[in-house]
């Protein structure tokens, strides 16, 4: 081989990386992102670039992560946990207030630490997992709920209650894939049963128990809490069979739907292209999640294989929760739709998770052959 081909050859395995079948879903649902936010933006000048700016930025840090084996992105797995951690308890000590929440962090640039633990909860115990391969007992997984535990137990008291779902979610997923028996399952969901309304309940802040009940009745605060579930409610109705049309959305050009760029950019989409709009967007993000599970239970490795599987519930947990927050079944909370609302650090985190889930691929390919 000339040096002409083997330079070449080097530099085209590079972007061999992506994974045909998630590319060709993840490229149809930003696609759906940006015509959405066109409609949503129109009121917001310069919404749409900085949203193309962050689909620039995610697709490039997805293809940075996809070019690291596995192998490699496990080294990691400590340090970024550290990392991640130690800029929760910044923000504890001087992070930034917004709407009543401390979440963000000046450091030149705004970010919100919360969405690295998406990324280092699943990947820090999927090493934990790794390095105990062949002889798991109750006590590992005692471990891995601590892990699990303290950036959890910190994001609550932000308060950021969106993002410690997907955390404890995403980290549970972990734990439950490496091997947690069914009784110790049912033995968690029965604590979790007696300790949410006699401990959790009354810990909670008014606004987060406010959430929930205004979501048994939204009519008692029309005006007020139950403003968001019933507008959007309204918007996800009117859409009827076909919807109102691109840019034709009354809901949301009238400003009757809050945060219509970002947590709630999903009842746009949905009254503007109706019921076969939402058919076909549920389809997508069902086909991403199908996908990152055969990825998953392909991979060579514990490690990867619970990497990947990690990543999967970040997609399902954020498109679960938005969905059904925006249509009423789920209480109010600041989740993002996948690869469609406004956010620059959720962006990237989803670009992350995307790499992942193609280097995974990728060099398990490599490894067979």
């Amino acid at each position: 081989m000339d040096n002409k081909n083997f330079y070449w050859h080097r530099i085209r395995s590079y972007f061999t990386v992506f994974d045909a079948s998630l590319s060709v879903l993840i490229f149809l649902i930003v696609s759906i992102g940006i015509v959405t936010m066109y409609s949503a933006g129109l009121d917001f000048p310069g919404r749409l670039e900085n949203h193309l700016r962050n689909i620039v930025f995610a697709f490039f840090v997805m293809w940075i992560v996809a070019n690291i084996p596995p192998q490699t992105l496990m080294r990691f797995a400590i340090p970024i946990y550290t990392i991640g951690v130690a800029l929760l308890l910044a923000v504890v000590a001087f992070g930034m207030v917004k709407k009543g929440a401390r979440r963000w962090l000046n450091l030149g640039v705004v970010i919100q630490p919360s969405e690295i633990l998406k990324i280092a909860v699943p990947l820090m115990l999927a090493w934990y997992f790794q390095k105990r391969e062949g002889a798991l007992r109750w006590k590992d997984f005692a471990v891995a709920a601590v892990i699990l535990a303290v950036p959890l137990g910190i994001i609550v008291k932000q308060p950021d209650l969106g993002t410690a779902l997907l955390v404890g979610a995403v980290g549970f997923a972990v734990i439950f894939l490496a091997g947690l028996s069914w009784r110790l399952l049912l033995g968690l969901i029965l604590v979790i049963a007696i300790v949410v309304p006699t401990v959790v309940w009354p810990h909670l802040r008014d606004y987060q128990r406010d959430r929930v009940m205004v979501l048994l009745d939204p009519s008692k605060d029309p005006l007020g809490k139950g403003f968001h579930i019933i507008q959007s409610t309204i918007a996800v109705g009117s859409g009827g069979v076909t919807g109102k049309g691109w840019t034709n959305g009354t809901q949301s050009h009238l400003e009757f739907i809050p945060e219509h760029t970002t947590d709630f950019i999903s009842a746009v989409y949905l009254e503007e292209f109706g019921f076969i709009g939402s058919c076909i967007l549920v389809l997508l993000y069902f086909l991403v999640v199908v996908r990152g599970l055969m990825i998953a239970a392909n991979a060579p490795t514990l490690f990867a294989r619970l990497m990947a599987g990690g990543v999967t519930a970040i997609f399902f947990t954020y498109a679960f929760v938005n969905l059904g927050m925006v249509v009423g079944v789920l209480p109010v909370v600041g989740v993002p739709l996948p690869f469609m609302s406004f956010g620059g650090t959720a962006m990237m985190t989803l670009g992350m998770g995307l790499g992942i889930l193609m280097s995974v691929q990728h060099h398990r390919k490599l490894m067979k052959s």
